[in-house]
């Protein structure tokens, strides 16, 4: 049911790839909440996914950047405020990819160039983003800048591989920015570290059927779905979170302050 959190805002949302993303979903979520907004992917990407299909049932202009390269960062900012008569209020962040991940490469056992691209993409590309914004006075006052985290920025989970270091960065990234930004233009700048989710980046990841299967009985809800993390992106896209920022915000079931659960006790106990 829409209630109209987003009308009259403006945004760029980065990272929709196929109906699976998250990044899809916020953008059919924020459109059916009245916004307005330009998508983005890297030339690769849209290429490889089906995002015209979701621009025109969202009535939105795609313009390809690659977000690891400033000239087209500021190719990006600079037409989506002409093409949407004004500065913008909302940013998502839907991006990582690690080339370590993609060809294998165990953590001990890193291609540090490989480990440069992951961190360039996953992690700097935040900076990036928001260093261009601010620059180019992007993001009207008290606009709100998302982006995608996971708990392995915190805690070990081996096969995550050199994304869990990224994250970390991201993160880090997302509280210097939101305190700068907040100083700067009101703007608030927030992570959500969401659930393993069945998106075409996350079931890349090795033994993830098995992680999402545990994630799903140690949480007491379950499972954050996509559709519900769009739910939550658009929350603190809208006016009614005005004063949080600097924030990693677990959206999780609740899988991020549980030590056990019953269900899982119960595999040992047999």
């Amino acid at each position: 049911m829409a209630n109209s959190l987003l009308s009259g805002k403006k945004g760029i949302i980065f990272g929709a790839l196929d109906p699976n993303s998250i990044a899809w979903k916020v953008a059919e979520k924020a459109h059916s909440e009245g916004a307005s907004f330009v998508l983005s992917n890297a030339p690769v990407a849209l290429r490889m996914g089906q995002i015209n299909k979701l621009a025109e049932s969202c009535d939105s202009l795609v313009i390809g950047a690659d977000a690891t390269s400033i000239p087209d960062l500021e190719n990006l900012f600079s037409k989506s405020m002409e093409h949407l008569g004004g500065k913008l209020d909302f940013v998502l962040h839907s991006i990582g990819m690690s080339p370590n991940v993609r060809k294998g490469k165990h953590y001990t056992d890193l291609d540090y160039e490989y480990y440069h691209k992951t961190f360039d993409i996953s992690a700097m590309s935040l900076h990036k983003t928001l260093q261009t914004a601010h620059k180019l006075d992007a993001m009207a006052e008290w606009g709100s800048v998302l982006t995608l985290s996971y708990i392995a920025a915190q805690r070990v989970f081996p096969d995550y591989n050199d994304m869990s270091d990224a994250k970390a960065v991201l993160e880090s990234i997302t509280r210097n920015w939101g305190y700068f930004y907040g100083k700067y233009k009101k703007v608030r700048v927030n992570s959500i570290s969401q659930s393993p989710t069945k998106t075409t980046a996350g079931t890349g990841v090795k033994g993830f059927d098995g992680f999402f299967a545990y994630a799903e009985q140690i949480s007491p809800l379950g499972n954050a779905s996509a559709a519900s993390c769009a739910d939550y992106c658009v929350t603190l896209f809208s006016d009614y979170t005005k004063m949080v920022t600097m924030q990693n915000l677990f959206h999780d079931g609740g899988f991020s302050f549980t030590g056990i659960s019953k269900e899982v006790m119960d595999k040992f106990n047999s």
